[in-house]
């Protein structure tokens, strides 16, 4: 099959497929081995997935991972993994009990089979109405732990999705993973080279379940300083969001700020994803109401530039109005209000005001009232 795969696929019809299946139950260890390794192949090819499981493959490849051998096992959970990806046998999985022998090879698999665990799981857990049965299986801890001491790269991936597949939209998991010290180790995983989206995202749905002394006493700022410089566009969009959901209050705005993020979310207002620069424009909004920050925002020389771009009228620019914000903010400034002005600044507004954009009728009425002042002031 390895030599000359499409033309196997070609052949293989259902009463092949099912004379495959049976033979996953055959008593011969070797054969049951040679024969999850051809369906192995079969699922990754992406060919066979339907009649695959419509012949019932899947309690016969959950029982290997149970039991099988060490081949068996690390075959079969590939198998699953390739399966997992469609809503249904996600769900199938479940049914016929396969979270709980996947989760113990998260334990105790070795790289291989713990990285293909940990992935179907990861596949499953994409399901909204099954978290609550993952989590009582035991899922929390055990994607917790892979974080901490996964063997391969790719599990400690596959556990930060999960976490944030878990977390997204139910307060009670959110709880369960910051009382097993969730949090923390998400930190500590974005401690890396290139920090991944998935935490932070997961990182994101939980900070709101916790004091932001708790966070900072965890090192959360300088993590999230960490994404901003180092991290993927997408991990950084992340890392902005979290910041609009801890700024709540002007105390956590005046950390955020000192912490370093406002240069840094100054140069994302440049990104070329429309959402990065809504979400960095959308964060300077928030914090520019804190005096302090709004000041070092006046100091850097990209703000009024990047903020007067974002004033485009165009139904793609979805950052307009927060850029409105952000700049109302800092037109106190004569220097900035000159910078909006020789910028363009005025013909955007004039646009925005005819579209009813929140503020923009008031920061018109002053810039228009600066550029009166400047012509008066050279006659």
């Amino acid at each position: 099959m390895k030599e000359d795969e499409k033309g196997v696929l070609s052949v293989m019809g259902r009463s092949n497929i099912a004379a495959l299946v049976e033979l996953l139950t055959a008593t011969s260890h070797r054969i049951r081995e040679k024969t999850v390794t051809v369906i192995c192949s079969l699922a990754e090819s992406g060919s066979c997935e339907n009649w695959l499981v419509s012949e019932g493959v899947l309690p016969p490849l959950i029982r290997l991972v149970e039991s099988g051998s060490t081949v068996g096992k690390e075959k079969a959970i590939i198998s699953l993994q390739r399966l997992s990806m469609t809503t249904e046998t996600a769900r199938a999985i479940i049914g016929h009990g396969g979270v709980r022998p996947l989760i113990e090879i998260c334990r105790t698999g070795g790289s291989v089979s713990q990285a293909a665990a940990a992935s179907t799981l990861k596949n499953i857990s994409a399901v909204p109405e099954v978290r609550q049965v993952l989590a009582e299986e035991g899922i929390i801890k055990v994607m917790i732990n892979l974080l901490d001491c996964g063997i391969l790269l790719g599990s400690k991936e596959y556990a930060a999705e999960c976490l944030q597949n878990l977390t997204a939209s139910n307060e009670n998991l959110r709880r369960s993973v910051v009382s097993e010290g969730g949090i923390r180790s998400l930190l500590v995983y974005l401690d890396g080279p290139l920090p991944q989206e998935s935490a932070v995202r997961a990182l994101r749905n939980l900070v709101g379940s916790v004091s932001m002394e708790v966070l900072v006493s965890l090192g959360f700022l300088p993590r999230l300083v960490h994404v901003l410089k180092s991290g993927s566009l997408g991990a950084q969009q992340a890392a902005a969001s979290t910041i609009c959901q801890v700024c709540r209050t002007n105390e956590t705005k005046k950390l955020v700020g000192e912490a370093g993020c406002i240069p840094l979310l100054i140069r994302m207002l440049e990104a070329k994803s429309n959402s990065a620069r809504e979400v960095a424009a959308q964060a300077l909004s928030s914090l520019v109401t804190v005096s302090q920050n709004c000041r070092e925002v006046k100091k850097d020389d990209k703000s009024v530039p990047n903020l007067v771009q974002l004033l485009d009228p165009s139904p793609q620019n979805t950052a307009k109005k927060y850029a409105v914000s952000c700049l109302a903010s800092l037109s106190s400034s004569k220097k900035c209000k000159k910078l909006m002005i020789s910028y363009g600044a005025i013909g955007y507004l004039k646009k925005l005001f005819e579209m009813e954009t929140p503020g923009a009728k008031k920061l018109l009425e002053r810039l228009e009232r600066g550029k009166l002042r400047c012509l008066f002031s050279r006659k």
